[in-house]
């Protein structure tokens, strides 16, 4: 080739070198948004101090508190939609949400530093992306920011008893002991998924319904025996720590009975439980929700054994992005079934 001889790039080159470069961005912005929402499979190097603290959070673990109040909200049979219930659910959400359950996640990660450092080495604390002063004071605000709304929504439904606000201490206290020691719940399978179940249905379930009626035994035990289908999708979250558990001495229920064990546990305690609250409907003649709450198990059934019983250290996350929509539906269905009985 002589020296006057022009070097043109080729074509295909730059186009691969381009889709490559996209498919890179694509992936560190996905990277980005699982970080912000304190989800598995996120990247370190987040230096927005407020970033840090809202991944911190982890905003995916709203979602069931939150809808929790909608269902308590429907087991009441008194919502109706008018301004006024609208701005109290929104801020019951408030509450159950991004104040309850982002304190109770900051304290388990906290407490868990050194397991994350093992796990999940890109969060906050274990990365240094934030002091352990920064963390406890973030801890503080969020109790006594959710204590205060849990007592002005109490003096909103005009509770002769504080029940809202009860409710709100219990849960703060079970989401210290989940995580610190010397009780430190998860370190035992049972006791530790269990309280994880009740955080996500009972308690959210229980003050949706004080917020709008009168909070009685039967929602109580109905939501607590709920709560043990949600103990089998507390599970499901152990999986993903499952080394670090063994390291470091976790009871954990896939460290005490092995990955296949457990995986079979969990599918059996989140079907079975729902199948029994069906049955307790159509013993209060509510047959059509019952109907309906079986047709809702049915395709988690069918997540179960495509994705979850295979590999569930694998396919942890997109079992649960397939098959828990329908378990959140049957939650949904239960609470206008109680409310549909409770009007009658």
């Amino acid at each position: 080739m002589s020296e006057s001889t022009p070097i043109t790039p080729n074509s295909n080159s730059t186009e691969a070198i381009n889709a490559s470069e996209e498919v890179k961005a694509v992936v560190e912005s996905g990277s980005k948004t699982r970080q912000l929402l304190g989800m598995k499979g996120a990247a370190a190097g987040e230096t927005s101090i407020w970033k840090i603290r809202l991944q911190l959070m982890k905003p995916i673990t709203w979602i069931p508190l939150i809808w929790g109040v909608v269902c308590g909200a429907a087991s009441s049979g008194n919502y109706t939609w008018t301004l006024e219930n609208v701005l109290k659910a929104g801020l019951c959400m408030l509450l159950s949400g991004p104040l309850m359950a982002g304190y109770v996640q900051i304290m388990n990660d906290y407490y868990d530093r050194e397991i994350d450092a093992i796990n999940e080495p890109y969060r906050p604390i274990p990365s240094g992306a934030i002091s352990l002063p920064q963390v406890i004071t973030q801890i503080w605000v969020l109790l006594i920011a959710g204590l205060g709304i849990a007592f002005a929504l109490d003096k909103w439904a005009g509770n002769p008893f504080p029940t809202i606000t009860t409710i709100a201490i219990i849960g703060s206290f079970v989401g210290y002991i989940y995580s610190a020691p010397p009780l430190k719940l998860k370190q035992n399978g049972w006791l530790g998924s269990y309280a994880l179940g009740a955080s996500y249905i009972t308690f959210p379930w229980c003050t949706g319904h004080a917020l709008f009626g009168d909070l009685n035994l039967t929602i109580v035990i109905l939501t607590m025996f709920y709560s043990l289908a949600g103990l089998g999708i507390a599970i499901v979250n152990d999986f993903k720590s499952v080394e670090g558990d063994r390291q470091l001495g976790l009871q954990s229920l896939p460290v005490m009975f092995g990955v296949t064990n457990a995986a079979l546990i969990c599918v059996v305690m989140i079907d079975l439980f729902q199948g029994l609250i069906a049955a307790y409907l159509v013993s209060i003649h509510e047959n059509l929700y019952a109907a309906i709450l079986v047709l809702l198990i049915i395709p988690q059934i069918t997540f179960q054994d495509m994705y979850f019983l295979r590999d569930p250290v694998n396919n942890d996350v997109k079992y649960q992005a397939s098959a828990q929509p329908f378990l959140v539906l049957g939650m949904l269905v239960t609470g206008i079934a109680l409310g549909h009985h409770a009007a009658i």
